[in-house]
């Protein structure tokens, strides 16, 4: 049976009830869908929010493509990004993708203003990594940012990062650091980073809000409380009612709970240093 899908004109409809800050569009791989120049363009209002992030593995973003979109309206992509060589193919099944996101970023390297932030998740696997990962967003004019694997998404925990090797993680964190400091391409909150080791530590976070602080629009414009949590609600305050105010979950600290949850002191951090 075929997915049920809102239109472009409903996706704008929605948006203009929830009024964001921020409307980041993702999936699944939101490129498949052939009217997502439309839907973004609903989404655009010039000079007003919402500030809206395209999520994409970047399978299908072509040079042409990516020029489309941010014609549309697209202010930032979000690239995935957990390897920096072809151990990437791999962790997201998609052979070749390594060599053709290295293409398009080496090909859009003279484009001023790119709206281009890739984004890493961290487990055990890849954290070893992230310098190499920072050393290749500066080479290629990009920023980073990263989020905090889960095994709510996948069911394989061995990705989680075991208490004896959390010690490793902190130094890793800390060249990362200093590597923000230094560069500026990494952009990931020092409060984050530092929630980052402490889920690791404790196999949870609590206080998640989701439901409140951030939600999710279904392909079918119903509302879930979040990416990992698949309902079918018809508005936020039916969310907060049947879900926020009974949440316990502590088990993800993806990177968008993790960046609308900061404290406001890193709110205004954070955004100046982007501005």
């Amino acid at each position: 049976m075929e997915e049920e899908r809102a239109t472009a004109e409903r996706y704008a409809q929605i948006c203009r009830e929830i009024n964001p800050v921020v409307a980041q569009v993702s999936g699944g791989e939101p490129t498949l869908r052939r009217d997502l120049g439309r839907i973004i363009s609903a989404l655009r209002v010039p000079g007003k929010p919402p500030y809206i992030v395209l999520t994409t593995n970047g399978a299908l973003l072509t040079k042409n493509k990516y020029r489309e979109l941010r014609r549309a309206g697209v202010d930032e992509f979000s690239l995935s990004f957990d390897y920096p060589d072809e151990r990437h193919d791999d962790f997201r099944g998609i052979p070749g993708l390594f060599s053709k996101i290295k293409s398009l970023m080496t090909g859009l390297r003279s484009e001023k203003n790119k709206g281009i932030t890739l984004s890493g998740v961290v487990q055990r696997k890849n954290f070893r990594d992230l310098i190499k990962m920072a050393d290749l967003a500066k080479e290629w004019e990009v920023k980073l940012n990263f989020s905090t694997y889960t095994w709510l998404r996948t069911q394989k925990k061995e990705f989680m990062i075991p208490e004896d090797e959390i010690p490793e993680l902190e130094a890793v964190i800390q060249r990362l650091k200093e590597h923000k400091r230094k560069h500026g391409v990494v952009i990931a909150s020092d409060f984050v980073f530092k929630q980052m080791i402490n889920f690791f530590k404790n196999q949870a976070i609590d206080g998640c809000r989701a439901g409140e602080r951030f939600f999710v629009v279904n392909p079918d414009g119903t509302l879930s409380p979040c990416g990992l949590i698949i309902k079918n609600h018809r508005s936020q305050k039916e969310i907060i009612e049947n879900f926020s105010r009974h949440n316990t979950c502590g088990m993800c600290y993806t990177s968008i709970r993790a960046n609308t949850e900061k404290p406001v002191k890193y709110l205004i951090l954070d955004s100046l240093r982007a501005i």
